[in-house]
């Protein structure tokens, strides 16, 4: 098994460093490589999302639909079946291939965005595809919209990172991809825009703007060309607002959508946390619930009604509601069988969106609110299906917060353009109850269920790294260098000493700069060993004392380095300490620890606790995202391979399985640099010899705890064991990986106004 993996990490490597050999040579500016990639981005993610929509399409006609026509009375039974059986294969897929691949996608992407630098990995997107195709074209209530968004996003972010764009741009990617991919699903380019900066970005921010807008055309040209120049859904008769009197209709549907979208936001949270904590059923095998509860339902629809639209997006069915054929009795009842049959679906943890559930469940209302507008007021036959069409969009509005694009998207879908006040009278009725009765958006609500808070969506608050002065972090005495000693008497002090920068004083005492151990060991080597150290010293990015700790993570974050020399506030001269990103992250921790117990808070509450203190971003975020999938070693490793494995692991770091497969403990490059110089050892040693034994962590516990732990045990990682998989760590939680959270947390709430100023 090592060997094909290995073999695949060196053909990625390869693809990588010919991939930037081409970029350096044709693209030398970053804005050129940016340019280039939105271009690709925008052809690559319209033909992705085109074949995702053709590969459900195809796995429908093959599953789903089949199984409705079927002879006979076989049909009512594999109708059940077919989704059930459809959504234990992907459960299977979920729980052991790509966990990372539930759920819709959009907040994924969202956590991506915002706490991952935009790093989404090709394997969830490649997964999101197969899962997707294999749920919803099974007949799964879920639509095909969001693990769009996914797909395409993830494919930018692959892009970027293949080219070996810097972070920063490969996160302006990742809105640039979920563009492309509502275009192309959608149909709908200007809903795209707006839908990226109302959802994704969250701001209007001027140098992702222009990307989001060029993809968006591109993945719609794109999609048209194959698919065909016409609106998503064919309105056979234009719609517009006939009679001023029904206004008052339309405020009533945007109430009664808000309602909707209320019940469906909180029934969906709600199941979803009942079978996270179900302990009866395998993880495995809950996504079978879904599909058993949506057969179920479909099997009555088409026995009762003689009509489908329980099964997937519904949008064959949705057409039939626009053109105002389907009965009151049939509204009402298909409005609420595709709310419960989406709730099981996503709520038992399967894979596919919400977008199209929802407008099929707006415009099914909006249809029986129209046959009241005719009933009340008299108005023809055909105000059923302009109130179905408005339906559609305030239920969307109410539901995924989106109401710019509620409106446009209604629109570009349909083609048509008569209704916009009604429009925006029913859908920002419906956003303004919705968040007012639930002020948490569904996407961030699941997060949050995940243990994980998004910061840019947050106003300015007080950080714990805000509150904590450099002085309380930093470490006091650090070993320091005269300036006036060589360069080889600097190496042979310091080559027993685990830090890697070392403090140059003047004879005075007057910092004069930082020397790194590398620096040292080089010019030793080169020539320069009598070369005394104050001529290597480099006096660069410096901190007060008396300054916020979160100063010293953002100067950190900007020069590109893990360590900052200390000085004294009234003699800046004068240095005081050393302050490192582990001094940080320890701190931080301690911080975080002495809040825990008041840190529980409500809905209300939106970024801070219930005693008015933030939200911590090491209490607020699991282990589990930042967990490293690595394969545990065998004890009897010998320390050759074991050495090999670690240095191609990212920090380091492997759980080592003792003779009877249970955790032994952890690996650590860190703890090896000495032995592997030494030939007698290295032949006789194995992985069970230099392992070092330390509990595991939960996935579910938080970072303060696996900070905490990692102190205690004097170690820089800890293997990571999910307890609902069983006790065999499914990989490791680094301290350097929580500082690189760290730091792109409050890099990020500075950036976007949400830190100190």
């Amino acid at each position: 098994m090592r060997l094909p993996v290995l073999a695949l990490k060196q053909r990625w490597g390869w693809v990588r460093a010919t991939a930037k050999d081409l970029v350096l040579r044709y693209m030398p500016s970053e804005s050129q490589h940016v340019f280039a990639l939105t271009l690709v981005i925008g052809l690559v993610c319209g033909l992705a999302a085109v074949g995702f929509h053709l590969s459900i399409k195809f796995a429908e006609r093959l599953l789903i639909n089949r199984a409705m026509a079927a002879p006979g009375n076989s049909w009512a039974w594999w109708t059940v079946l077919t989704p059930t059986l459809g959504a234990l294969a992907a459960g299977i897929l979920l729980q052991y291939v790509v966990p990372l691949a539930r759920g819709s996608g959009v907040p994924q992407v969202k956590e991506a965005y915002a706490l991952q630098a935009g790093r989404i990995r090709l394997r969830d997107t490649v997964g999101k595809f197969i899962i997707g195709v294999l749920q919803i074209g099974s007949g799964a209530s879920l639509g095909r919209e969001g693990p769009t968004v996914h797909l395409c996003a993830g494919l930018a972010s692959a892009l970027g990172r293949v080219t070996s764009l810097p972070d920063k741009s490969v996160r302006r990617l990742v809105p640039v991809g979920v563009a492309a991919g509502i275009a192309a699903a959608f149909n709908a380019p200007i809903a795209a825009v707006t839908f990226t900066i109302e959802e994704i970005v969250g701001t209007l921010d001027q140098t992702v703007l222009s990307g989001v807008v060029v993809a968006a055309a591109l993945a719609a040209v794109i999609e048209r060309s194959v698919l065909g120049v016409h609106p998503l859904i064919e309105v056979v008769q234009p719609y517009g607002l006939d009679h001023a009197s029904s206004l008052l209709l339309y405020a009533v549907l945007g109430c009664a959508a808000a309602w909707v979208s209320v019940t469906f936001t909180d029934s969906l949270l709600g199941l979803r946390a009942r079978f996270r904590r179900l302990t009866s059923v395998p993880r495995w095998a809950q996504p079978a619930a879904g599909g058993l509860v949506t057969g179920l339902l479909a099997a009555l629809a088409l026995y009762f009604m003689k009509t489908g639209g329980v099964t997937g997006g519904g949008y064959e069915t949705l057409a039939v509601a626009l053109s105002g054929k389907l009965s009151i009795e049939v509204l009402i009842v298909l409005c609420a069988m595709k709310l419960v049959a989406t709730v099981f679906c996503y709520g038992s943890g399967g894979a596919g969106g919400i977008f199209a559930p929802s407008l099929f469940i707006g415009a099914m209302l909006g249809g029986a609110v129209g046959f009241l507008d005719i009933s009340l007021l008299g108005h023809g036959s055909n105000e059923m299906g302009a109130f179905a069409l408005v339906g559609m969009g305030a239920v969307f509005a109410g539901i995924i917060r989106a109401p710019i694009t509620s409106v446009l998207i209604i629109f570009e879908m349909t083609g048509g353009y008569g209704l916009v006040l009604p429009l925006m009278l029913a859908n920002m009725t419906a956003y303004g109850l919705a968040r007012h009765y639930r002020p948490t958006p569904i996407y961030e609500a699941v997060l949050e269920q995940d243990g994980v808070h998004l910061p840019h969506l947050r106003g300015a608050v007080n950080h714990a790294l805000e509150q904590l002065q450099v002085a309380s972090a930093m470490t006091e005495a650090p070993i320091s260098l005269a300036g006036s000693t060589s360069a080889a008497e600097a190496v042979d002090r310091v080559k027993a000493k685990s830090f890697s920068t070392f403090p140059v004083l003047a004879e005075s005492g007057n910092f004069l700069g930082l020397a790194s151990a590398d620096a040292l060991r080089k010019a030793a080597g080169d020539g320069r060993a009598q070369r005394p150290v104050h001529e290597l010293a480099v006096r660069g990015v410096m901190v007060l004392a008396n300054e916020p700790l979160i100063h010293a993570v953002l100067r950190m974050n900007e020069a590109k380095v893990r360590q900052l020399p200390v000085l004294d506030p009234s003699d800046r001269d004068h240095l005081v300490g050393i302050v490192s990103m582990s001094d940080v992250v320890r701190a931080h921790a301690h911080a975080a620890a002495a809040a825990g117990e008041a840190d529980v808070v409500g809905p209300e509450a939106a970024g801070t606790s219930s005693n008015g203190v933030a939200r911590d971003p090491l209490l607020q975020t699991k282990v589990r995202l930042l967990t490293r999938a690595a394969v545990a070693v065998p004890a009897n490793t010998h320390l050759r391979e074991l050495l090999d494995l670690l240095v191609s692991a990212k920090d380091g770091a492997l759980p080592v399985l003792d003779g009877n497969g249970q955790l032994y403990g952890i690996a650590l490059l860190d703890h090896l640099r000495e032995v592997w110089r030494d030939e007698q050892l290295d032949a006789v040693l194995m992985a069970a010899d230099v392992a070092r034994k330390v509990p595991p962590i939960s996935v579910d516990g938080d970072l303060a705890r696996a900070l905490f732990v990692m102190d205690r045990e004097n170690v820089g990682a800890l293997p990571a064991v999910d307890e609902r998989r069983g006790t065999l760590p499914i990989g490791v939680i680094t301290r350097a990986e929580i500082g690189r959270f760290l730091f792109s947390h409050y890099a990020m709430q500075k950036r976007e106004g949400g830190g100190s100023r």
